[in-house]
């Protein structure tokens, strides 16, 4: 039986991976330092949790043991969190490191959390720019997540060692936080009749599937090698997509307002807004062999049914302020009172 070693198992890519590993005969070691985060599902799918600091190098080596067939990190955010993989890397026949499309530049430079969007003119490819790398900018800051991530690219790709660096978009599933799914569930759970969408709702930022992410993982640990690939779901739907998808899923109807430029600035915004397409062409990894587990509506199915499971318990998503802007209703309402006044049945 082959075994998997995950870092940061407990957490949204962590668990999908535990779960399609487990379900296709390996044995799973989960890592994380609270015993209590370990999901259910799976430690009743055989999956096992060992409590360690990602950051101890001798606990590290100790979970490690005489070594893993395949070893996922999804807690690689810097030069020095890569430089302590290394040691682990090198006892495992195949290595995966989880980065993000937030690596990558447009011919200005912008990128992903840039003040200014980037317009990147087609689907990336793993060939296009990336930014330059850094560790002298705190990588949980919104110019430094994506140079940290460059450098900790840097330190596997150069270390000759057998590591797959997947770049992902917008991860969803299950254990997302924050789930941005909650921007449409909560609208359908207040009653709303009307869906008011900005920019027409044709913004697309390509999502990635928790679920399709597991999918390219067994893919690259059958193939071991040094590579980057890109991974997002099979279609790219757009905002107004996304939430048809929601509300069909979770059997609501409203009414769709359609919102040009001339709209009060702020209305109608979603978390997959964006004034340019970001697609990953993700040929590479389907060269390999990757097949992803489905679209973004087939996947996301399983996020809105414990959102809402967890809204009628009466323990919704946290509002840290991210959701603010997404459910102004008095604005909403105001808005359509003016269109109703304007346009009479």
């Amino acid at each position: 039986m082959p075994r998997a070693l995950i870092l940061g198992g407990t957490g949204l890519v962590g668990r999908a991976t535990a779960l399609r590993l487990l379900g296709g005969g390996w044995q799973v070691d989960v890592v994380g330092r609270n015993p209590a985060r370990m999901p259910p599902e799976l430690t009743a799918a055989g999956g096992k949790f060992i409590a360690a600091d990602r950051a101890d190098q001798g606990q590290m080596q100790a979970t490690l043991g005489a070594g893993a067939d395949l070893l996922v990190d999804c807690l690689c955010f810097t030069a020095a969190d890569a430089r302590s993989l290394l040691p682990l890397a090198a006892n495992s026949a195949s290595t995966v490191v989880i980065s993000s499309r937030a690596v990558y530049v447009d011919a200005a430079g912008h990128h992903v959390n840039s003040d200014v969007p980037p317009h990147f003119t087609t689907p990336i490819t793993e060939t296009q720019p990336t930014l330059a790398p850094t560790t002298a900018i705190d990588y949980r800051s919104r110019e430094g997540y994506g140079a940290n991530k460059v450098a900790a690219e840097q330190v596997v790709l150069e270390s000759g060692l057998p590591v797959s660096v997947l770049r992902a978009s917008q991860i969803h599933g299950v254990g997302a936080s924050p789930a941005r799914e909650w921007a449409v569930v909560k609208r359908v759970l207040d009653g709303r009749t009307a869906l008011l969408l900005a920019g027409r709702g044709a913004g697309v930022v390509h999502t990635t599937a928790a679920a399709n992410l597991a999918a390219l993982i067994e893919t690259v640990a059958a193939r071991p090698g040094t590579r980057v690939l890109n991974c997002a779901d099979p279609d790219a739907p757009s905002a107004l997509e996304i939430c048809r998808a929601i509300a069909e899923h979770l059997g609501h109807e409203w009414e769709e307002i359609l919102l040009d430029d001339t709209a009060p600035a702020g209305l109608g915004r979603t978390p997959w807004d964006s004034p340019h397409p970001i697609l990953l062409d993700t040929s590479a990894a389907t060269a390999l062999g990757y097949r992803p587990a489905g679209t973004y509506a087939t996947t996301i199915a399983p996020v809105v049914d414990r959102l809402v499971e967890a809204a009628r318990n009466g323990q919704p998503p946290v509002d840290d302020g991210y959701f603010a802007e997404y459910f102004d209703y008095a604005a909403e309402d105001a808005f359509l009172a003016g269109l109703r006044l304007r346009f009479p049945c």
